[in-house]
């Protein structure tokens, strides 16, 4: 089961500040929890702004000791200048293995993971076939932010974790449905609400046990 918590710190009250204090507590108690990957996902900093809050979720990563692994949104560069251990791609963005050239070309340490986001059986079959390591598919419930994407449903997931290929299931995830998701195949599940609007522990922790 893996569990990927998607920040969106404007999701919580207050002004910036605020928000960027609540990400971060919000971050290291996903880091006490055992969350798998954070993905930050924060599209309205600019270049800079991302860095710098990359570099501190990255600090935090590593004096803490987590296995927690950190993606950057679609910035390859970012990622490499603060030390994550990937990125997160749309399907459109550059493919994985122009990433994986770039940061040997750029780093040369060991391969970045590489995730990407899918929403037909379609894309991840491309996905697989670019040297993606796993997928994010959505939305299964609930709305997506595109109004282009439809729901999938339980339905679309199965379809798109019938390839051998580890696959995540995004959109309105709740402890309630999580069960489904795994039984329609899915790696594990993904999501912003379900790590930001409910104690992360307790949410790890039932998560787990499915």
């Amino acid at each position: 089961m893996l569990l990927y918590y998607i920040t969106a710190r404007k999701q919580f009250p207050g002004a910036e500040q605020e928000r960027r204090e609540r990400l971060l507590d919000n971050i290291c108690e996903a880091l006490r929890s055992g969350v798998d990957y954070i993905q930050l996902r924060e599209k309205d900093l600019s270049g800079r702004e991302l860095e710098c809050l990359g570099r501190e979720v990255a600090q935090m990563i590593r004096a803490s000791g987590s296995k927690t692994q950190l993606l950057i949104n679609s910035r390859t560069d970012i990622a490499l200048a603060v030390g994550a251990d990937g990125v997160h791609l749309r399907a459109s963005d550059i493919s994985p293995k122009d990433v994986r050239t770039i940061w040997r070309e750029a780093n040369g340490a060991k391969d970045p993971v590489v995730a990407v986001s899918c929403h037909t059986e379609a894309e991840v079959i491309t996905a697989k076939q670019s040297g993606t390591d796993f997928v994010v598919f959505g939305a299964v419930f609930g709305k997506s932010e595109r109004a282009e994407i439809h729901v999938a449903g339980l339905q679309g997931l199965r379809s798109a974790c019938r390839h051998d290929f580890p696959v995540l299931a995004l959109g309105g995830i709740t402890l309630t449905n999580a069960r489904s998701c795994i039984k329609a195949g899915a790696a594990g599940v993904a999501g912003i609400r379900l790590f930001q609007e409910n104690e992360i522990e307790n949410t790890v922790e039932q998560l787990r046990e499915l």
